[in-house]
């Protein structure tokens, strides 16, 4: 089941996708995808709706984060054996794990806009793990009980801001607009094997990333895992679980950043494609 929301941005509804491709509306049975629609119990009721019952969606809607409410949005970096490469640093014995501000958060195609002062902004293809039930100290065999699905994210970071201002990373990785979701949260039984999924992501469609899950480290059930010893992880909370080689920062022979006028479009398969038009900063 892949479900979305849809409409202006804080006036988006709920909505699923039909094996058309056609966006169906689920205003008459939810009010909107929020916590309580990712809990098991609810995501059955919602798979046993006919969506040809539903009614179709005109037009092309703007698309927002597919549910509401995510209160922790944590990174894994370093994640994927050959970006580590790329990167020229070693492989991690333990997660790297990080946060992004929630504020970063929007829909999969909305504009990104780069921070004031800018100089190394930089993309990055990931695997969104959605959590669905509580989980606190869960052993690995049991860590994708508690998962709802998956999205797609760009973890856009500021390099500059990440690596040379001191600190942790954080900085670098939370600006306003650094962090697209979606288009769609597919559940966790429609993707199937998660660690094999490929992945790419094309800057003004020049393709720049091309990876596949199977290169993870640490997989999702060991992450979801790991991050529970350290914070409860409750519904909604997303974690995003690294990238491949091919962001700009790795780039031979110098580093590639991206600059305002720019287009980035991303995908992994089975979980859909996102597309973001870059800007320059602006007061919001």
């Amino acid at each position: 089941m892949k479900l979305l929301r849809y409409g202006p941005v804080s006036q988006e509804q709920p909505g699923l996708v039909d094996a058309a491709g056609n966006i169906r509306s689920l205003s008459g049975h939810i009010r909107d995808i929020g916590l309580e629609q990712l809990a098991p119990r609810s995501l059955l009721a919602l798979a046993a709706i006919d969506p040809a019952s539903l009614p179709l969606v005109p037009g092309v809607p703007r698309l927002g984060v597919p549910f509401a409410g995510t209160r922790k949005f944590i990174a894994i970096g370093l994640n994927y054996a050959d970006h580590a490469a790329e990167s020229n640093l070693p492989l991690p014995t333990e997660p790297v794990v990080f946060t992004k501000a929630v504020g970063c958060l929007q829909g999969p195609n909305d504009v990104v806009m780069m921070p004031r002062d800018s100089k190394k902004t930089d993309w990055e293809v990931e695997l969104g793990v959605v959590i669905g039930t509580t989980a606190r100290y869960v052993e690995e065999s049991a860590a994708l009980d508690h998962v709802a699905g998956y999205v797609v994210v760009n973890d856009i970071s500021e390099r500059e801001f990440q690596i040379e201002r001191g600190g942790t990373w954080d900085k670098g990785k939370g600006c306003d607009t650094f962090g697209p979701v979606g288009p769609w949260l597919v559940t966790r039984e429609e993707v199937g094997d998660v660690q094999n999924l490929g992945m790419w992501l094309d800057v003004n469609g020049k393709r720049m990333q091309t990876g596949n899950t199977s290169t993870m480290i640490f997989g999702v059930a060991t992450l979801v895992s790991y991050v529970s010893r350290f914070m409860t992880l409750e519904p909604g909370d997303i974690i995003t679980t690294g990238t491949p080689p091919g962001v700009g920062l790795g780039q031979k022979p110098a580093p590639v950043y991206l600059k305002a006028g720019d287009t980035m479009r991303l995908g992994i398969e089975k979980l859909g494609e996102q597309a973001q038009n870059v800007i320059a900063w602006q007061r919001l």
